[in-house]
């Protein structure tokens, strides 16, 4: 609670609470419906509005209602990035290695590309080709795709190409197909890939989710095809709980905020 108000801006605190009430009901609220809520008249509201969405802060659907807007999600990734979400992953992936005694990783989405961002390898002669720092395809990776299975259907249509680059025999190279797989990865809350990035493995992904469910980052384990069949629902399961246990660790700082 703000008690001292000699130095307030009341059109940032009406911004504030116009987010507020999108990010509890998006895609819900109108532009009256707004006004009512706030007891705001409807031209001070236009007004906020257009600016809002102007400034990539909300986004009007084609209901005419209001969602967060794509600067809402760069600016969350800046604010997790501030915590060291690297060790935390290196703590908690290294349980998850020595459980699956396979190579878990994280990383986060740029554009359409999965950026590696962690590593925890498992001891093993076949290395794989995968660092921080490095980028891949995001629609061949496990990684990748469950990092833009939390994206919305017009933000994906914008970023991926009609037809996506083919990595393997194995890569989905149509969008469409691409689309409709990752509609099944959200409602499952995870993502597999067989050898869709490089042959001889398989993997499984997680989100990494901070507290408004946008997908931060991902955890994914990679496992060597032939153990593939015997490992997968093992692993699935550890990858889950490790993506989950990350989320808590992100949205703990949020709270705290």
């Amino acid at each position: 609670m703000i008690s001292e108000r000699k130095y307030w801006a009341p059109a940032l605190e009406r911004a504030h609470r116009i987010l507020e009430l999108i990010r509890h009901e998006p895609g819900k609220l109108r532009l009256i419906d707004l006004s009512k809520r706030l007891d705001l008249n409807k031209s001070s509201m236009f007004v906020l509005l257009h600016t809002l969405e102007e400034l990539g802060w909300v986004t009007k659907d084609a209901n005419d209602t209001y969602s967060l807007g794509r600067m809402l999600g760069v600016w969350g990734h800046a604010f997790a990035s501030q915590f060291d979400l690297n060790e935390r992953f290196r703590e908690e992936a290294g349980r998850s290695r020595d459980k699956l005694g396979e190579t878990i990783q994280l990383a986060r989405l740029e554009g359409n590309q999965a950026l590696y961002l962690g590593k925890v390898e498992a001891p093993s002669r076949v290395k794989l080709v995968s660092e921080p720092g490095m980028r891949f395809p995001a629609h061949a990776t496990a990684l990748g795709k469950a990092l833009l299975a939390w994206r919305r259907r017009d933000e994906l249509e914008r970023i991926l190409d009609e037809r996506l680059e083919e990595l393997t025999p194995n890569t989905v190279t149509s969008r469409a197909a691409l689309l409709a797989q990752l509609e099944q990865i959200r409602s499952a809350g995870f993502a597999t890939e067989e050898q869709e990035s490089a042959m001889g493995f398989c993997c499984v992904a997680a989100p990494v989710l901070d507290s408004a469910g946008a997908a931060a980052a991902a955890v994914s384990a990679s496992i060597p095809v032939h153990k593939w069949e015997e490992s997968r629902e093992r692993a699935k399961e550890e990858i889950v709980s490790l993506a989950g246990r990350l989320s808590l660790f992100l949205t703990s700082f949020e709270e705290k905020e």
